[in-house]
């Protein structure tokens, strides 16, 4: 693992505080093997930012890492993700001028190992992807989900 330089806050010009000197991203990993399609969601941990509200294991990407390995390392230290089952199919990037936040969409048969692997996570659930708009998201995710979800049905038929 490379150098760690990418903890802090962003006064984005959007008015937002956001964690990432360099940008965020996270992992919106789509499990196959199930009848209908299911995406990952992690409970964030009370403590940290957006604390009690689902979201996808992801984080602030270090100045080196683009971002899928920014994801996929943030997916594996918060939800234990096998970053070796998964394929990546697309990325979306919200971008802000200053900082952005990119989700990395990938699939995988099976769970990828799904746990919750450190303090970050309260839990992780697979969930249809028809009902993730129903939990209470992380307000960052909420907003974007309306461009993601079409995404993702998408990636399914590419």
């Amino acid at each position: 693992m490379g150098h760690r330089d990418g903890d802090g806050w962003v006064a984005c010009r959007c008015g937002a505080a956001h964690w990432g000197l360099h940008g965020a991203a996270g992992l919106l990993l789509v499990r196959l093997d199930l009848d209908d399609p299911h995406v990952l969601l992690q409970l964030r941990a009370g403590w940290t930012h957006g604390g009690g509200t689902w979201a996808l294991p992801g984080g602030a990407m270090d100045s080196h890492e683009d971002p899928v390995a920014a994801a996929a390392r943030e997916a594996h230290e918060e939800a234990g993700i096998d970053v070796a089952s998964i394929v990546v199919r697309e990325i979306y990037s919200d971008d802000h001028g200053n900082w952005g936040y990119h989700t990395v969409i990938a699939h995988a048969h099976g769970d990828a190992g799904a746990h919750e692997a450190n303090g970050e996570s309260e839990a992780v659930r697979w969930v249809h992807l028809d009902e993730v708009h129903t939990y209470p998201l992380h307000p960052g995710f909420a907003a974007s989900w309306t461009a993601l979800h079409p995404l993702v049905r998408a990636s399914l038929t590419s």
